[in-house]
């Protein structure tokens, strides 16, 4: 259900009202920007979107509610295997994961518009999230963040705001919430020129604005959205990244890059940033995953191939000492064609990440389960539950 709810941020209406009209002269002119065009957002969705109507499917997302009740959303493409087909697909599940729902929502603008790169966020004051990006064609060089929220999430039949357009780029991963209460959230305007799939008058170039930006949420603020920082990598093009809060107050941001993971940090809150580096941590070209966890240590997930290339040997590892060193070692998957995690950590410190696995054959989307004392131990255990299918819609002999 759609209904609008009282937590929408002053400044994203302002936002939203701002870049329609610059975007698009008439909402059903031969000049209008279909990207800038509110969806439909689909809460019954019908036979098309069916586990087996998909083509594709990867790139996911993971949230946990207060009541233990798990979500999960991610892109996918139908049987007509065109990008322009992209859309949004989530599902819950309310036995920790071991059986999922059909689509619960589904997020499919019309035309040439994709909808891509989804991101499950439950904030410190019980407001769920759900962001997703949209482009007219595959990238039309500016992209935009948008949202819908729920208050009652955890309820049988939950309400949706209206959505709404919050700032360009692409937020794939989740906010940072900082000890000041703020919020900080890792938006990419892409280092790289709109697609060919984007028609030519709506191809956009943003410039300065294209980097790795920080924008805040302070919900001290009425709830005001403003950018304030941003790094820009060298040879950069999706970004991807991260903003951990150190225990000294200073953030760290990893950045996605071509030869694995850039680093830069901030003791300002994140509006000034020093000069971005290589990081250490080996990677290869991927998107990563790092999260504080309940403990204090910091949870790492990453490739670690043995060619050092291949998108495999999905590994999650342990810092006591905000990443300047690394523990343990649980391979969750070394099969070639996983990618993407994403983490959570939910109560008895039960830690889950999401991924994919050969997008476009076996076309599955996985979980693990796991918790600390196992990656600290290189080894599952009896509450360790590994490749757990979410999803599946290819061949199941594609995953052996």
């Amino acid at each position: 259900m759609i209904t609008p709810t009282h937590r929408t941020p002053v400044i994203t209406c302002c936002l939203l009202v701002f870049t329609l009209l610059a975007g698009a002269t008439d909402s059903h002119g031969a000049d209008a920007d279909p990207a800038m065009v509110a969806p439909v957002v689909k809460t019954s969705p019908d036979r098309r979107y069916a586990e087996d109507r998909r083509a594709f499917q990867g790139i996911p997302t993971i949230e946990r509610t207060t009541n233990g009740r798990l979500w999960a959303a991610w892109m996918a493409r139908s049987e007509r295997q065109r990008a322009p087909d992209s859309h949004i697909v989530v599902v819950m599940s309310d036995d920790a994961g071991d059986i999922w729902s059909a689509p619960r929502i589904v997020i499919d603008p019309p035309g040439t518009v994709c909808a891509f790169d989804p991101c499950l966020w439950l904030d410190h004051d019980g407001l769920f999230w759900l962001f997703w990006a949209q482009s007219d064609g595959l990238w039309d060089g500016r992209g935009g963040v948008w949202c819908i929220t729920s208050e009652d999430s955890q309820s049988d039949a939950p309400t949706w705001s209206e959505p709404r357009r919050i700032c360009d780029g692409v937020m794939l991963n989740k906010p940072a919430v900082l000890k000041t209460g703020k919020s900080l959230f890792p938006v990419s305007v892409w280092g790289k020129p709109a697609g060919s799939s984007t028609p030519s008058k709506h191809r956009q170039d943003l410039g300065e604005q294209s980097g790795a930006n920080v924008f805040s949420l302070s919900y001290t603020a009425y709830e005001q959205l403003t950018m304030i920082g941003q790094v820009r990598v060298p040879q950069r093009e999706y970004d991807e990244h991260h903003i951990i809060e150190r225990k000294d107050d200073s953030l760290w941001m990893l950045v996605r890059a071509p030869y694995g993971i850039a680093e830069s940090e901030s003791t300002d809150g994140g509006t000034t940033w020093s000069e971005p580096r290589r990081s250490p941590i080996p990677h290869i070209n991927a998107r990563f995953c790092i999260r504080r966890l309940q403990s204090g240590r910091l949870l790492l997930v990453t490739h670690e191939p043995p060619d050092g290339k291949a998108r495999s040997h999905l590994i999650a590892r342990l810092s006591d000492d905000d990443g300047k060193t690394w523990k343990g070692g649980l391979m969750l998957d070394d099969r070639a064609g996983v990618s993407y995690p994403d983490a959570i950590e939910g109560p008895k410190g039960i830690i889950r990440v999401i991924y994919d696995f050969k997008r476009t054959h076996a076309r599955q989307i996985l979980l693990a389960r796991f918790t600390e004392k196992n990656v600290l131990s290189a080894k599952p255990a009896r509450n360790t539950a590994l490749r757990m299918i979410v999803s599946q819609t290819g061949d199941e002999t594609a995953s052996r």
